[in-house]
């Protein structure tokens, strides 16, 4: 028996990875995160399974229910929303699991950062521009941030921000920001990428605030901030250079 914690990718159900789709299919057991996981994955799911919706459940619940399923012998697809890797809440069910001698696996899933940039048709990385993603939050209820992960901290490097879970205080991340980037500085909130009712904004640091607030989007939108978003003027990689010597394309230099 394994507990199989599966990245079910950012919302549209053809997102999720074939090895996910499979795992689902295999297992008679799902536990998935309420709202955040299309309903079409369920429909994935073996005939006569068991399928639960964790939202309400508290991280007992969920261990005694992985629990069962262990002593019965049956896998469990446990569905999370994005990729595994970060804010979810994996870390805790998996210390319990260590704990109890129950095995489990990883799948990861796409992320929600690379859904919104697909959605604003941008590379987050550009030469002479920005060469590093920060992805960060900012400090919540469910969990708060270490001293040193401070918004300005990561702004001073220069670098893209994807800045998730914090919606609902934009104007403190203008606040905090614009030292850093300027007033000019491009800046898009993604709301539910990849999901039929995704919505984008666009604007700068200046007046993205005051666009939030007129849509109403309060939760599950991610901020994306940095001069790659709105940059033309950039470099072009060597990458695909024609002076450029790699190992299956030797440069034409003498």
């Amino acid at each position: 028996m394994t507990v199989h914690f599966i990245g079910a990718g950012p919302g549209a159900p053809d997102l999720i990875t074939v090895r996910g789709r499979d795992l689902i299919a295999s297992c008679p057991v799902c536990l998935y995160a309420g709202s955040l996981i299309p309903k079409a994955m369920l429909d994935w799911c073996p005939a006569g399974a068991r399928i639960l919706d964790t939202a309400p459940l508290d991280l007992d619940a969920i261990i005694a229910e992985m629990k069962t399923a262990h002593e019965a012998g049956q896998d469990v697809a446990r569905l999370h929303s994005g990729d595994v890797s970060i804010w979810s809440a994996c870390g805790e069910q998996m210390r319990r699991l260590d704990a109890l001698g129950i095995p489990y696996d990883v799948t990861p899933g796409v992320p929600a950062f690379a859904a919104a940039a697909a959605a604003l048709r941008r590379e987050l990385t550009l030469p002479g521009v920005a060469q590093s993603l920060v992805l960060t939050r900012t400090s919540g209820r469910a969990s708060a941030m270490p001293p040193k992960e401070t918004l300005a901290t990561f702004a001073a490097s220069g670098a893209t921000l994807a800045i998730h879970l914090s919606i609902h205080v934009i104007e403190q991340v203008v606040s905090e920001l614009s030292p850093f980037y300027g007033p000019d500085c491009p800046v898009a909130i993604v709301f539910r990428a990849s999901w039929p009712d995704e919505r984008v904004l666009r604007g700068t640091l200046s007046g993205i605030a005051a666009q939030v607030r007129e849509s109403g989007l309060e939760r599950t939108a991610l901020i994306l901030v940095g001069s790659a978003l709105g940059s033309g003027d950039f470099g072009e990689s060597a990458l695909y250079s024609a002076g450029y010597d790699r190992r299956f394309r030797p440069g034409g230099g003498a």
